[in-house]
């Protein structure tokens, strides 16, 4: 059993900053990837940013050059430094484990999520 833990969210105004811990344990043998995924109301949940076993990163257009993601491979851990914050970046974030070394696509485990609102 894998369990991923979400911190670090919160209200911020536009042109903040934010920065959110996702913590992997459990039955984790091997490097996988890790990435950020976040769903706003009425939306679909989309791709935020997220890193290989490589420590290859990719990002979401929307957030590339505001968003570092990085992550601690002893620990299992990974975060999303989010800088610039708009109000459309307001929505849940979810922190995945892939399965693979290369993403999150195929049913990746998922945190619990985190709230993160942009709002003046």
């Amino acid at each position: 059993q894998v369990q991923l833990v979400e911190s670090g969210g919160g209200l911020v105004q536009p042109g903040g900053s934010l920065r959110l811990s996702c913590a992997a344990s459990g039955s984790i043998i091997g490097i996988y990837a890790m990435g950020w995924y976040r769903q706003a109301p009425g939306k679909q949940r989309e791709l935020v940013a997220a890193v290989t076993s490589g420590g290859n990163t990719n990002y979401a257009d929307s957030v590339n050059g505001r968003f570092t993601i990085s992550r601690e491979y002893g620990k299992n851990t990974v975060y999303l430094g989010m800088n610039s914050l708009k109000p459309e970046d307001t929505a849940v974030y979810y922190c995945c484990l892939g399965r693979t070394g290369t993403d999150c696509y195929t049913n990746p485990y998922w945190g619990q999520g985190t709230q993160v609102s942009v709002s003046s």
